[in-house]
């Protein structure tokens, strides 16, 4: 019985020892406590072809992305990443940041990532559903902006705090998620061009897992080469849900105040409908509809109608074969067709 008990001691002295080797000690020599980093990428190619007149029958065939990304975490509180662009002629940064993530009521990002506004700008790519992000994304989230910014890919540099609280139901989901960040306003990879900044940030509850409603809106300016100023004030509000495979994400966006074109309209907004359908495992099929109004009314209206089916045949393997139908009312001929073929690869 002694001899058990002497056992147990030790057993308990030395688990007790250990506990103590393996907290993390802070300091420059200190080299445990890191996973990663983490490496891989993506790739998204394609054929596309449009009938719209004086589009010589489109692109053909196209590399949209070629990303190369690394992430990783250390002391499991800070949180690292980087993402590379290499296609096309300017290879350049999408991302790089640092987050304190050790609470999930309130975390810290410091660097270049995705604004928050609406639902859909943070998503990646392969999770929209269709070839290419809203109308509403571009022109108001910054990939293309209506104010003539080019497309920055939805990102800003800046800092921004965000957390999800109040878990709820039986399988204990939160109920709000907040984000709130202040941003250079001059887009990826440029410093700020005044000593104002970009004020961003959305409300989301989530009233059962899965659906969120959430509203979004953003005050600042931004400076083109010329060295013009122009405000920048818009809001949004959504819903989105996804479960089961199941998609139903919906948007509203409105420039609001004192923000204008090039061409002096102050007025615009935007609106998307997107619906995902699972019909078997690796099969998904999405509708859309997609609208943008350069002043907000119908003489102005670009309405887009589109039908996507994914052959997602493994997690990191992904065929899209899209219709989009147009109608332009800034073109004389406002009615064309387009046919896309994506390919998605990742590693």
């Amino acid at each position: 019985m002694k001899k058990l008990f002497f056992a147990l001691a030790a057993l308990l002295a030395g688990t007790l020892a250990f506990a103590q080797e393996t907290q993390p000690e802070y300091g420059y020599k200190q080299t445990g406590f890191q996973k990663g980093p983490k490496v891989g990428g993506y790739i998204i190619g394609g054929y596309k072809h449009s009938d719209k007149d004086g589009a010589n029958g489109g692109p053909g065939f196209t590399c949209r992305l070629i990303r190369l990304y690394a992430d990783g975490t250390i002391f499991d509180d800070f949180k690292y990443r980087l993402q590379l662009q290499v296609n096309g002629a300017s290879p350049h940064t999408k991302d790089f940041y640092l987050e304190w993530a050790k609470y999930k009521a309130f975390s810290v990002k410091i660097g270049q990532f995705k604004r928050a506004f609406t639902f859909e700008n943070p998503m990646n790519p392969w999770d929209v559903g269709v070839g290419d992000y809203s109308f509403l994304v571009q022109k108001f989230a910054g990939m293309g902006d209506r104010l003539g910014e080019a497309n920055m890919g939805g990102r800003d540099l800046g800092v921004q705090i965000q957390g999800d609280f109040l878990p709820i139901g039986d399988d204990k989901h939160t109920l709000l998620h907040y984000q709130l960040g202040l941003w250079n306003g001059q887009g990826i990879n440029a410093n700020d061009k005044d000593k104002k900044k970009d004020i961003i940030g959305t409300l989301q509850v989530q009233p059962i897992k899965g659906l969120k409603v959430g509203v979004f809106g953003w005050a600042g300016n931004w400076i083109d080469a010329t060295g013009t100023n122009w405000a920048r004030e818009r809001v949004s509000a959504g819903v989105f849900y996804d479960k089961d495979n199941w998609t139903v994400r919906a948007e509203y966006a409105a420039s609001v105040g004192a923000e204008t074109r090039q061409n002096g309209n102050q007025t615009a907004d935007a609106l998307y409908l997107t619906v995902g359908v699972p019909v078997q495992d690796w099969f998904k099929v999405y509708a859309k509809w997609d609208e943008y109004r350069g002043d907000a009314t119908s003489a102005t209206a670009h309405d887009m109608y589109s039908v996507c089916a994914n052959f997602r045949l493994h997690k990191n393997l992904n065929f899209q074969l899209e219709y989009r139908h147009h109608e332009d009312q800034n073109l004389a001929v406002p009615g064309f067709n387009e046919l896309w073929f994506l390919t998605y690869v990742r590693f």
